[in-house]
């Protein structure tokens, strides 16, 4: 598929204009991702598609295509393969003929009881949900720096704001992409890229399908709609739904004397 060409000016479906962006979006295969995609075809945006299931990013970028999406390529790629990052990056702009907007989603839960019996499982788990996207944001934000534009939209998680037992691998890896990016947008805010920390709680797709009590889980379509508006923004920190910036205020506040005893 050859390179996008340019934006033409459209309107929203309230009649105000709308320029197109062009977007990447890594780890495009998640229900997040899927669900925000979606969004952005309707509206006519161009995206360019990174995901290692190659069946499912697929059937993903043949339905954006049937909703409406200016333009639409991918690639299948192991994100954990941080040596491809610089090739599969600057093939995915070039195809993309710039870049508004990188979209990072990637990330596993993994199994906590595994990585606490097994430090392969926990390096694993850390890899994914920190090194790699590091790797990905270090390359993306030397290009935006370079332009001075470009948002990097980057999904850490609430995980990361206190340690808890029952997933403190995982989120000891949020915490460090959370700290990541607070310190890269403070780095790069003034080169006039945006840099984005978005902390969602628990979200009903298949990553968190059979969990105890997911069926309280926030909707995916919900979810969504409100990184979009919040992407188009750029928001410096996000929590979806709303509700978890007061939860994890309450939790930071919770004395270690006490915290230690609750089972979560």
């Amino acid at each position: 598929m050859g390179a996008v060409t340019a934006a033409s000016a459209r309107t929203t479906k309230t009649g105000e204009p709308y320029t197109p962006k062009r977007i990447l979006v890594l780890g495009a295969t998640s229900g997040i991702a899927e669900q925000c995609c979606r969004l952005w075809a309707e509206r006519g945006d161009s995206l360019f598609l990174v995901g290692r299931d190659t069946n499912k990013l697929a059937a993903v970028a043949a339905d954006l295509k049937i909703r409406g999406a200016a333009y639409v390529d991918s690639a299948v790629a192991d994100l954990d393969d941080t040596a491809r990052h610089p090739e599969l990056l600057a093939h995915a702009i070039n195809s993309l003929a710039g870049l508004d907007v990188a979209f990072l989603v990637m990330g596993a839960l993994g199994s906590q009881p595994a990585a606490e019996k097994n430090f392969a499982d926990a390096h694993r788990l850390l890899h994914t949900n920190y090194v790699a996207p590091v790797s990905l944001l270090t390359w993306l934000a030397n290009y935006c720096a370079q332009r001075h534009s470009g948002t990097l939209a980057v999904v850490s998680s609430v995980a990361g704001e206190r340690g808890r037992k029952s997933n403190y691998v995982y989120g000891s890896a949020k915490a460090g992409l959370t700290a990541f990016t607070d310190g890269l947008r403070n780095r790069i805010d003034r080169e006039g890229v945006k840099v984005m920390t978005i902390k969602p709680g628990p979200v009903k797709t298949s990553m968190t399908e059979g969990m105890k009590g997911s069926e309280k889980f926030a909707l995916v379509e919900v979810v969504a709609a409100t990184l979009v508006k919040s992407i188009d923004k750029g928001t410096p920190v996000v929590y979806v739904p709303g509700i978890w910036r007061i939860i994890m205020a309450v939790i930071r506040t919770i004395p270690d004397s006490i915290f230690k005893k609750l089972n979560l």
